[in-house]
């Protein structure tokens, strides 16, 4: 499912329109980044949570070349299913 079908689907089990079902879930993908940016974590109980993780910089390899490089330390979005998630997929 992509994010069009999506919009479709929450706009028919909404009872709204496209454009109101694509806004609200544009808001609900905006919080979520806000959110992360600014450390948090967003807890939908049943569904998940998704958060930040750390990255500690490290060693690598080119795999064209075999030389070796730097990686930096980054920040990664991480995400855990819930229960119900878990539960509903198996």
């Amino acid at each position: 499912m992509n994010k069009t079908e999506l919009i479709e689907h929450i706009s028919s089990k909404a009872d709204i329109t496209k454009v109101q079902a694509g806004r609200a879930l544009q808001a609900t993908l905006d919080a979520v980044k806000a959110t992360l940016r600014k450390g948090g974590t967003v807890s939908l109980v049943g569904f998940g949570t998704f958060a930040v993780s750390k990255r500690a910089a490290r060693k690598g390899r080119n795999p064209r070349t075999g030389a070796a490089i730097k990686i930096k330390a980054a920040k990664v979005p991480k995400f855990r299913p819930g229960k119900g998630l878990k539960d509903a997929v198996n």
